[in-house]
C-alpha cells in the first residue's frame, strides 16, 4: 500500500519496549538492606524484603560474602574490566618498594649473624666464658647461632 502523501511520519519508540537500566547500589544503599536482612527473624521477612528492594538472593549472599572479606569496604562499587595502567605502576611501584625493604632487612640479619658468630668466636679465643642467658630471654637468632658453635666445638 503507498504512503500518504504530504504527512511527516515520526517513528517514536514505545516506553513498553524500552530496556530498563541496570540498577545500581550505593555502599549505603547495600549496608541498609544487609542490616534489615540481617534484622529478618520470622518466616518469609527476608522474602518480602527481597520483593520490596527487587534484589535476588543470591545477590544478597555476594554482598555478604564481600562483607565477610573485605568489610564495609568490600561493599563499594567496583570498576569493572582490566585495573589501569596506574594503578598497576601504582601496584609495581609498592611491591618494588617492599622488596628493597626486605633486602634491607635481610642484610642487617646477615649482618648480626655475623656479629653473633664473632663475638662467640672471641669468647673461645680468649678462654672465657659465655655469660649464661635464660632460654625465655635468647631469641632465636641467637639460640641458633650458639647451638651451632657448641656443636662445632
Amino acid at each position: 500500500m503507498p504512503k500518504p502523501q504530504g504527512k511527516a511520519t515520526e517513528v517514536v519508540a514505545k516506553p513498553e519496549n524500552d530496556r530498563r537500566q541496570r540498577r545500581r547500589f550505593s555502599a549505603a544503599e547495600k549496608q541498609r538492606i544487609l542490616e534489615q536482612a540481617d534484622a529478618c527473624t520470622e518466616r518469609g521477612q527476608l522474602g518480602e524484603l527481597l520483593r520490596r528492594e527487587g534484589i535476588y538472593a543470591s545477590l544478597l549472599a555476594h554482598w555478604r560474602a564481600r562483607r565477610a572479606a573485605d568489610g564495609v569496604n568490600g561493599l563499594e562499587n567496583r570498576r569493572t574490566g582490566p585495573p589501569s595502567q596506574k594503578e598497576e605502576r601504582e601496584h609495581e611501584r609498592a611491591l618494588a618498594q617492599k622488596d628493597r625493604r626486605i633486602a634491607e632487612l635481610e642484610r642487617e640479619v646477615r649482618i648480626q649473624k655475623a656479629l653473633l658468630d664473632l663475638q662467640v668466636k672471641a669468647h673461645e679465643i680468649l678462654g672465657e666464658a659465655l655469660p649464661r642467658v635464660d632460654d625465655s630471654e635468647m631469641s632465636a637468632l641467637q639460640r641458633s647461632s650458639v647451638e651451632r658453635t657448641r656443636k662445632s666445638r
